[in-house]
């Protein structure tokens, strides 16, 4: 394309982040970040401090860009609560930068990695590791991301960091060795330098300036909130966990919009159990989570489980131009989430073939046998789901006595090895060929069962249960067809849905009567 031509597009797409600005439209949150050059602040879209002149403005795509070009990050909107932008496909026309070449999409690819606390072992991934989960090599790596980003891996790695310590420190009353080591900076002394480098003030500067009670009570824990891109259809996604929701696990009310459940969590080979509120707020579209004090060591890893359970991140904008068509009243609906991929896994082996309600009381007695008790996490949340480790070491009988069929038995106990001693990893971030493979390598584990958690915990926007019954009535599939017929046709179908076709499935679901 001619100079002219990119500088016109360019021009194009900055008056074009310039209106989105003015009107603080919330769907390009997350988008692009605005430096003010007559402050030396960069913004969100949806900043409410007055707009300032369009001659100030400087648009970037991730705020890494604004803060290597010197901006630091206003204190009101707060850049870390936008929702993630490498997450998302962009959106097409709006920036320069959307194109959706092989390349680009190697680089949000890296970029989305950097964003996950929870796939490297020591929270600190390096050039190698990167390199080595893409398949490309080191020097690939940094070219692809320099070109399209803007900025070095590392950048944007520190920049997330930063930002992240900047959250707890505003949020927390954490000590300062705390929020450094759980933002992954090596030193206290090392976190201090770089966060007086890049934001000219120290750590305990910026936490005087916020009113946060002393320490965090039992009963409210530590409050933090998450921003998402409308049109979400809350009251959807809160249904959906409700239908499924396991006794003495999980508290839906999707009256208050409130989703609450205990949670275990290890990172760091240390176990951390406790219990997570999500509770949505439309007018503002922000979720307000409540997490445990015990969960605070992990916390990291929780607000990312929590965003990919709630699928925070998601681009409304890209994923209906495709879907629109065939789903035109299914703007705001997203792709329900799970806190834990093994649950989650046993969870889907315990519906196969039979009803929801079914399932979800095969469930409960699962963990009213095997689960642990979690004292003082309120009304209707006292037992922790299953481990791994626990169901490796059930025995069939045990399992029968419950109702759970031998099919069944074999499958769950396979799942338990794989993932407690095997190393099969059920989250975002990993290899999601490698992991299919795996999966339906184990005993009772078809595409169905194996999409579904690709679906739901690998996050994975173009799972597809071509086999599953419910999607083949609501796509209208012939009844009197076989099930290889009745599947072949559900993929034919679903061609022209990629590469959001997890997305179609949730929306063909809603479509069905209750």
């Amino acid at each position: 394309m001619p100079a002219n031509a990119l500088e016109t597009n360019a021009l194009n797409a900055n008056d074009a982040c310039y209106l989105a600005l003015k009107a603080r439209d919330a769907r390009f949150d997350g988008h692009f970040f605005t430096g003010v050059t007559s402050t030396g602040i960069y913004c969100r879209p949806v900043c409410r401090v007055r707009a300032p002149k369009r001659e100030n403005c400087q648009f970037y795509a991730l705020a890494a860009q604004a803060e290597s070009a010197g901006f630091r990050p206003c204190l009101r909107c707060r850049p870390e609560l936008a929702p993630s932008c490498a997450a998302s496909s962009g959106v097409d026309g709006l920036l320069p930068w959307s194109t959706q070449d092989a390349s680009f999409i190697l680089a949000r690819q890296a970029a989305q990695l950097l964003d996950e606390p929870t796939p490297w072992s020591d929270g600190a991934p390096s050039m190698t590791d990167l390199a080595q989960r893409l398949g490309v090599s080191e020097r690939h790596v940094r070219r692809i991301f320099e070109t399209h980003w803007g900025v070095s891996p590392l950048q944007y790695l520190q920049t997330r960091r930063l930002l992240m310590a900047k959250r707890l420190l505003t949020d927390t009353q954490m000590p300062v060795s705390q929020v450094a080591s759980l933002s992954g900076f090596s030193s206290v002394r090392r976190f201090n330098a770089t966060f007086v480098e890049h934001y000219r003030l120290q750590p305990r500067q910026l936490r005087q300036s916020s009113a946060l009670p002393a320490s965090p009570t039992d009963t409210e824990g530590i409050v933090l909130k998450a921003a998402y891109r409308p049109p979400y259809d809350a009251a959807a996604m809160l249904g959906f966990f409700a239908t499924r929701q396991i006794a003495n696990v999980e508290v839906v009310d999707t009256k208050r919009l409130t989703l609450a459940r205990t949670l275990s969590i290890t990172t760091g080979g240390k176990t951390h159990s406790g219990w997570v509120q999500a509770r949505f707020v439309p007018d503002s579209c922000n979720v307000v989570f409540q997490i445990s004090p015990s969960l605070g060591a992990a916390l990291p890893q929780v607000l990312a489980r929590l965003r990919a359970l709630l699928d925070l991140d998601a681009e409304p904008t890209a994923i209906n131009a495709t879907l629109r068509a065939d789903f035109p009243d299914s703007d705001a609906m997203r792709v329900p989430g799970c806190l834990d991929g093994f649950e989650l896994g046993v969870r889907a082996i315990l519906g196969q073939q039979i009803t929801v309600r079914a399932a979800c009381t095969l469930g409960a007695r699962l963990v009213e046998h095997f689960g642990t008790d979690l004292p003082g996490a309120g009304a209707g949340l006292c037992r922790l789901f299953p481990t791994p480790q626990a169901l490796c070491l059930a025995r069939g009988d045990d399992l029968g006595q419950l109702g759970i069929v031998r099919q069944r038995q074999r499958a769950i106990q396979s799942l338990a090895q794989a993932v407690a001693h095997n190393g099969l990893v059920l989250q975002p971030g990993v290899d999601i060929a490698q992991t299919l493979a795996a999966l339906q390598a184990l005993p009772g584990i078809g595409p169905w069962t194996a999409h579904y958690i690709a679906m739901r915990a690998l996050r994975w926007p173009d799972a597809f249960v071509a086999g599953d019954v419910a999607l083949q009535k609501a796509l209208g599939v012939p009844a009197t067809y076989t099930p290889r017929q009745a599947a072949q046709a559900t993929e034919a179908a679903s061609q022209r849905w990629k590469p959001w076709r997890s997305y179609a499935v949730v929306r063909a679901w809603a479509t069905l009567p209750i």
